[in-house]
């Protein structure tokens, strides 16, 4: 159990929390896969440390199925440099810089517009559906 060492800023703990929040697992869900001895305040403790142990922090990669490296060596402060310096928004499109040619990304908004209009028009075809299935099945019981 050997604490691992890399990057002074870069801390494991929170870290580890972010990688588990982004996959939408709970505390309590990743105490579970770690086995009797953990419950959720062990896991928020592990997640307060700068440092965790390299075993502890394998199991966790595997549960969470990320590399551990990722965790060790992930760095908010050059993710955020990242994200700034090639993306920048417009009014209705997305701007991704990548150095060659500009690359325009669709108004999310506007696809959730049209997701939700094929939702309803698909939740009418079922509803005309169901009440011509509904018909036939009247005509059934009838005929009989």
């Amino acid at each position: 159990m050997t604490p691992t060492t890399s990057n002074p800023k870069i801390h494991e703990g929170r870290n580890l929390k972010r990688f588990r929040e982004l996959l939408g697992i709970k505390q309590d869900a990743l105490a579970f896969e770690l086995g009797d001895e953990w419950n959720q305040q062990k896991v928020s403790l592990l997640e307060q440390r700068e440092k965790i142990d390299s075993d502890i922090l394998e199991q966790v990669s595997a549960i969470l199925k990320i590399p551990v490296e990722a965790i060790r060596n992930f760095d908010e402060e050059k993710a955020v440099n990242i994200i700034s310096n090639t993306f920048h928004d417009f009014k209705d499109s997305a701007f991704v810089n990548t150095g060659n040619a500009p690359t325009f990304n669709v108004n999310p908004i506007e696809e959730i517009r049209k997701l939700h209009n094929e939702k309803m028009e698909l939740y009418e075809r079922m509803l005309k559906e169901k009440d011509e299935m509904m018909g036939r099945m009247e005509k059934l019981i009838g005929s009989k």
